[in-house]
């Protein structure tokens, strides 16, 4: 075995978890791999490979038995990100999506809550997770989507942008700012928002760099109307639930991105070593060796944290902020040192369509960018080190 099947052989499964990850594994390399080209090129959502993904009943693995899933840990839900990102990064971010957006729901949410919309997510319902607006990215202070009350009804004004599976979701987990609360720190609250409510619209969708085939939707919200009951805990409460959402959904990213950099390495190795220049391998030459050595240390690196930070919170940790943070950008920034340096080995050939590292490159890049900005990363893992 070589260093990345040690450890993967090496990550804390259990036998059920292991038969599902080969199950996956299977279902990437034999048909989710072969159709992310055409996916790529075309832009169309991959409906086929979320109904194979929903044929696994893979969502089930982070829903509640008790609503209808068979919940695994989160070790074997980061495994399976990174084999199905590995694959097509669209696909596995379709997937991932549906983790970060019902997890507040799952953590947060009332038992009427869970009952009304857990068991439509583990049937293979679409989740979207709607924090981002114009003036708000990174900044999660400044979005302007007011929530009023108004009686039992909660009425919903404002927009969206940047909102993965968007256009596609069944549920949305809307983050806006309670009206009857000036402060924009403690005016943050969030709620359940289904597909069917009027007033609710897709503007429409990004032609991007990469992951095509996932859809990234700009919606809005005309005096939407849903039950107080949709209320995700106390107005207010919607920050505390961001940041520890995010904590969890960060090393989801980081998986992901570490799907693409494997991906680009491996193909990066077949061909050195199948290609020959002045009569040699291009491997043989040491320049490349070394150029290869880097790369491999610190993926290696990186996915042995992954594995770390997911034992942390299989052991029922919850502080594990700048971690996670650390994770997210590390993996996303070696992605793209990763696939970038794969375009590079492969010459002229990495830069064409034809094969796939052009498109892991692309795919790369917006890993860097969501889920937190990396230089807002760097400053909070920086700023955690200030003395009081």
């Amino acid at each position: 075995m070589n260093i990345f099947e040690r450890l993967d052989f090496a990550v804390s499964l259990n036998q059920e978890e292991r038969i599902l990850l080969d199950a996956v594994r299977t279902l990437s390399q034999e048909q989710i791999a072969a159709k992310a080209e055409h996916y790529d090129k075309t832009g169309k959502f991959p409906w086929e490979n979320i109904q194979a993904i929903n044929d696994l009943g893979l969502n089930a693995m982070f829903i509640p038995e008790e609503y209808g899933g068979a919940p695994l840990s989160y070790s074997a839900y980061l495994a399976c990100v990174r084999e199905i990102s590995k694959a097509c990064a669209s696909t596995g971010i379709i997937w991932a999506t549906n983790f970060h957006a019902i997890k507040p729901l799952i953590d947060f949410g009332t038992q009427d809550q869970k009952q009304r919309f857990l068991p439509r997510m583990a049937a293979g319902g679409l989740a979207s997770l709607a924090i981002t607006e114009p003036g708000a990215g990174s900044d999660a202070l400044g979005m302007r989507t007011k929530f009023t009350p108004d009686g039992d009804d909660i009425v919903i004004q404002g927009g969206k942008v940047f909102i993965t599976n968007g256009d596609v979701a069944d549920l949305y987990i809307l983050f806006g700012k309670w009206s009857e609360i000036e402060d924009p720190r403690q005016s943050i609250s969030v709620l359940v928002l289904e597909k069917e409510t009027p007033g609710l619209s897709v503007v429409g969708t990004e032609t991007k760099m990469g992951h095509r085939a996932s859809t990234t939707a700009a919606i809005s919200f005309d005096n939407c109307r849903v039950p107080r009951a949709n209320l995700i805990k106390e107005p207010g409460d919607g920050l505390h639930i961001l940041f520890s959402s995010l904590n969890k959904s960060r090393p989801s990213v980081a998986a992901h991105a570490l799907g693409i950099a494997r991906a680009a390495f491996e193909d990066a190795v077949t061909y050195i070593n199948e290609r020959k220049q002045s009569g040699r391998k291009i491997i043989e030459f040491q320049g490349i060796q070394f150029m290869l050595a880097d790369m491999a240390t610190d993926l290696a690196m990186c996915e042995g944290w992954l594995w770390r930070l997911a034992a942390m919170v299989d052991a029922g940790a919850t502080d594990f902020g700048i971690e996670a943070s650390m994770l997210k950008m590390r993996a996303s920034d070696l992605a793209m040192r990763i696939a970038t340096d794969a375009v590079q080995l492969l010459g002229g050939y990495g830069y064409c369509c034809d094969y796939r590292v052009e498109r892991l490159m692309r795919d790369a890049k917006i890993t860097q960018i969501w889920e937190g900005t990396n230089q807002v990363h760097r400053q909070l893992i920086g700023r955690s080190f200030l003395k009081k």
